[in-house]
């Protein structure tokens, strides 16, 4: 079920009139999980058990990590979730990726291996990795463990952030599920507006957008440099507002539920070096790494080769959460590469340079992220840097969207960010609104696409 089908329309009205008519916290709660298990059973309800076996081992281990007084035994019983967790992401993503990796390395040998037929579960990467980060505060006494198993199964399976984020940390949102939230008129509003604000984003301008950019990376080498440049934009603006839309969309459902999710991007492409992008783009995946990854490897703490050394294993790592293939691992490692560059410099430049730079670090970047595989990310930076020869295409609607991505980036900057979330009290919000919804309807491509980070 996407968020941009009207199945999902009809869903969310019908959860929506379900809870807010419950008085009690237990209810409520229980319909949510029982709402969120059927959305998460649309896609495929044979994962439904593996969700609810990620839930039971982590509710059961980290209250046996709060009970004991031994720090042996509470390492052991972290290691016992941890290895859970990833075990299972790592069998379900990455088995057919290490024998298909350890294929190429035993051909020459005349050895060969055969690939499982397996199903990648919708959302494993998220919800592992927020049950990770729940047990692993429990273990570092930052939370208590939860008490109620309802609590505590809706916080894994809430419906909204489940699939794709954002990753919401368990003192986050628990203490939010052990109330029953008062409906507020301007909290409603505002998450209306949200969710429309994301439907727009991704209908509007990313799936316009897509539509250049799987064709050009189809076959780079069939196209001028001038259009590979363009789809290699087009992409970078896809992603921004595919995902970005796709947290807007999950803000606003939460906060018409009456709960509140941590923002997700702030203008990423405004940045002006590499640390603020990573502080702007997809930032709850960046603080999970920096605080259950880089700082537990050293962080910044033992000089500058060391701190080189986790920056570059912490981003090479998150490539490879990303994806099952060595084109998300190099686009990690280059990001890491640019993290320690970044650091190494140590020189102040105007911030004009460094936009450009960033931008320029940030769109190779997406060549590779986009590449199905590493022959076609070398025809693209081939395309673009030799400026070769060949077809000439600027679809008018891709090339709209990307002069609409620049003028929302460049109007945040000023105080029109304001009237762009159409303030309730505001007398052109109706107005505004009702173009919106008007848009939707009349420029929306036809079919529906999923969202891009539906695959991780």
């Amino acid at each position: 079920m996407i968020f941009t089908q009207t199945e999902f329309l009809i869903f969310l009205i019908i959860v929506l009139a379900a809870t807010w008519t419950c008085r009690r916290r237990v209810t409520r709660n229980g319909v949510l999980l029982v709402a969120s298990y059927y959305f998460y059973a649309y896609w495929d309800a044979r994962f439904c058990g593996l969700l609810i076996f990620s839930t039971i081992v982590d509710y059961m281990i980290a209250n046996r990590i709060d009970a004991s007084s031994s720090l042996a035994v509470r390492r052991r019983w972290l290691w016992a979730s941890i290895t859970t967790n990833l075990g299972l992401l790592g069998f379900f993503k990455y088995c057919n990726f290490f024998i298909e990796s350890a294929e190429a390395v035993l051909a020459p040998w005349g050895m060969s291996t055969s690939t499982l037929s397996i199903i990648l579960p919708v959302g494993i990467s998220f919800y592992t990795f927020q049950t990770m980060s729940y047990t692993i505060d429990v273990y570092r006494r930052r939370i208590p463990a939860a008490t109620r198993p309802l609590d505590f199964a809706l916080y894994v399976a809430f419906f909204p952030q489940l699939v794709a984020g954002p990753i919401v940390r368990a003192r986050e949102l628990m203490p939010q599920l052990a109330t029953v939230p008062r409906l507020s008129r301007r909290r409603f509003y505002g998450g209306f507006q949200q969710l429309l604000r994301g439907a727009v984003k991704k209908v509007l301008i990313a799936d316009r957008l897509g539509e250049m950019v799987d064709v050009v990376f189809a076959g780079p080498d069939l196209y001028s440099g001038a259009t590979v440049s363009i789809a290699v934009i087009a992409y970078a603006g896809q992603i921004y507002y595919d995902f970005s839309g796709y947290t807007d969309m999950a803000i606003g459902v939460a906060k018409l539920l009456g709960y509140r999710f941590p923002a997700n991007f702030r203008h990423p492409y405004l940045a002006t070096s590499m640390s603020q992008f990573w502080g702007r783009w997809h930032m709850t995946l960046s603080r999970w790494l920096r605080d259950y990854l880089y700082i537990p490897l050293g962080g910044n703490r033992d000089g500058n080769l060391a701190t080189y050394r986790n920056l570059m294993i912490t981003m090479g790592l998150g490539g490879l959460w990303h994806g099952a293939a060595w084109t998300f691992v190099l686009w990690g490692i280059w990001h890491g590469a640019a993290l320690c560059g970044q650091r190494w410099i140590r020189i102040r430049i105007p911030a004009t340079i460094g936009w450009l730079a960033t931008v320029l670090v940030v769109l190779s970047g997406w060549v590779l992220f986009r590449s199905p595989d590493l022959a076609t990310s070398g025809d693209v930076f081939t395309a673009v840097m030799t400026w070769q020869a060949g077809i000439a295409w600027y679809p008018p609607l891709a090339i709209a969207a990307i002069g609409c991505m620049a003028a929302e980036h460049l109007a945040w900057k000023t105080r029109l960010r304001h009237a762009m979330r159409f303030p309730m009290d505001a007398w052109y919000s109706p107005i505004g609104t009702a173009i919106l919804l008007w848009s939707l309807v009349l420029y929306a491509p036809q079919g529906f696409q999923p969202f891009v980070y539906f695959q991780f």
